[in-house]
């Protein structure tokens, strides 16, 4: 085992798998070669805004999975490179709403 597994052991549900839910692709613009490559700077910013909208909305998705599975803020954190409490203040209160 290296180092860095030993550091960090599976959460305690990590064998239960289910299925995630699919992000609508209308969340997204349409990612092709001409958006990425563009030299247009309001194409590009736009193009990474969308990402990191994306990127917010696929985090929240997983860290409420991974809560519903047993995984604890320590656990969420380390695996987002985070402190416990930065993911417990940015996902707690919006998790603790849930029906």
């Amino acid at each position: 085992m290296e180092p860095a597994e030993a550091a960090n052991p599976p959460p305690p549900s990590a064998q239960a798998v289910t299925q995630l839910p699919v992000i609508p692709a209308e969340t997204a613009p349409a990612m092709d070669a001409g958006i990425i490559a563009s030299a247009d700077p309001d194409v590009g910013l736009r193009a990474v805004r969308s990402l990191h909208l994306l990127a917010d909305r696929l985090e929240a998705l997983h860290v409420a999975h991974a809560r519903e599975l047993g995984w604890s803020w320590q656990d969420i954190a380390d695996r987002l490179g985070i402190s416990r409490q930065a993911a417990h203040k940015k996902y707690g209160s919006s998790l603790s709403r849930r029906p």
